[in-house]
């Protein structure tokens, strides 16, 4: 059983590579950390096509946050003044307007400082 949470990434991104790189350095949070192309997705209890598509935030006890609200819990879990920026991320209409930015930066990672065309997400298909 896993004694802290998980944040799986897209280790082929760049822009996420960099993104958690940062994170690692001068946030600290308190998980694993793993790409998701490395990760036993079905332990975590998520899709490949979910991991595609957004961060994932995965507790212990396999509650799954994806998207702002993964950043959110990669915030609160760094503490200092991290924790109030993701106690804000949580609260409507912070939550509300921090998912349509995480949305539109990832749909452009591709065109973010350090992604590549590797960044792109998968189109979906029919």
């Amino acid at each position: 059983m896993r004694t802290q949470p998980v944040l799986v990434f897209d280790g082929d991104c760049g822009f996420c590579t960099t993104s958690v790189r940062f994170a690692e350095r001068r946030l600290r949070p308190r998980c694993e950390i793993v790409p998701w192309q490395f990760a036993d997705l079905g332990t975590l209890g998520v899709t490949r096509e979910r991991a595609e598509h957004e961060v994932l935030w995965v507790t212990p006890a396999g509650a799954v946050y994806g998207g702002a609200q993964a950043v959110a819990k990669v915030l609160l879990s760094s503490g200092r003044g991290w924790s109030v920026l993701g106690a804000l991320l949580t609260l409507p209409p912070v939550r509300w307007a921090a998912h349509g930015v995480y949305r539109l930066v990832a749909e452009n990672r591709h065109r973010m400082p350090g992604g590549t065309a590797a960044c792109a997400l998968p189109r979906h298909r029919p």
